[in-house]
C-alpha cells in the first residue's frame, strides 16, 4: 500500500448560495401580472380612469387607489417603469483579425482596415 496522502477536498457541508446570498433563482415575481398585480395611487377619479386605460393597453393588472387628503402624492412609478422599458439591444459581431475584410478587397481584416 502507497504511503501517500490523498487529499479529497473540504469534508464539511456547505451551505446553498441562496441560503445567505439572498438571490432569486426562481424569477416567477413578474409585476403587473394577476399574482402580483402593480399597486399605484391617483389624487382623483378622472387620473383613475386615465391610468386604468393605461394599464388595460399593457395587459397588465394593478391595483389602484384614490387618495383624496389634502396633499397626496401620486405613485405610478411602478407603471410608468414597465411602460419605459426599452427592448434588448443587440449589436452587430465585428470581425476577427483573420476574417475576409467587409470591404469586399478579398484581403484579410487585420492587413486591410484594421
Amino acid at each position: 500500500m502507497s504511503d501517500k496522502f490523498f487529499y479529497k477536498g473540504r469534508q464539511d457541508a456547505r451551505q446553498h448560495h441562496t441560503a445567505y446570498g439572498g438571490f432569486q433563482t426562481n424569477a416567477s415575481q413578474k409585476s403587473g401580472s394577476k399574482k402580483y398585480p402593480l399597486t399605484l395611487v391617483v389624487t382623483s377619479e378622472a387620473r383613475k380612469k386615465e391610468v386604468e386605460a393605461q394599464v388595460a393597453a399593457a395587459k397588465l393588472h394593478a391595483t389602484i387607489s384614490v387618495d383624496t387628503r389634502e396633499g397626496a402624492v401620486e405613485s405610478v412609478n411602478e407603471l410608468t417603469a414597465i411602460l419605459n422599458k426599452t427592448g434588448t439591444v443587440t449589436t452587430a459581431k465585428s470581425p476577427s483579425r483573420n476574417d475576409a475584410c467587409t470591404c469586399g478587397s478579398g484581403l484579410k481584416f487585420k492587413k486591410c482596415c484594421d
